[in-house]
């Protein structure tokens, strides 16, 4: 598969590496986009090593700069493994 992107999650150098550690990404059951995204939306990102996990764990649960200041985040990370 060609990729031409530089914005893809997968580098294609790595694409066919296996993936058995992963960050599910939910939203908490109070919170509003879930009227818009559903109950059951989730987003799932594999990674080959539990270290990379780690890392990217690590990286998404800070709270970015591009946050307004009255902004809340509000995703729920959860480390998983297949």
């Amino acid at each position: 598969m060609d990729y031409c992107h530089k914005h893809n999650l997968v580098e294609p150098d790595l694409a066919g590496r296996e993936r058995n550690f992963g960050i599910r990404v939910t939203l908490p059951r109070a919170d509003t986009l879930r009227k818009i995204l559903g109950d059951n939306w989730e987003r799932v990102h594999w990674y080959a090593s539990s270290v990379e996990r780690d890392a990217a764990f690590e990286q998404m649960a800070i709270r970015h700069g591009y946050y307004r200041a009255t902004d809340d985040p509000t995703q729920v990370l959860e480390k998983i493994s297949r």
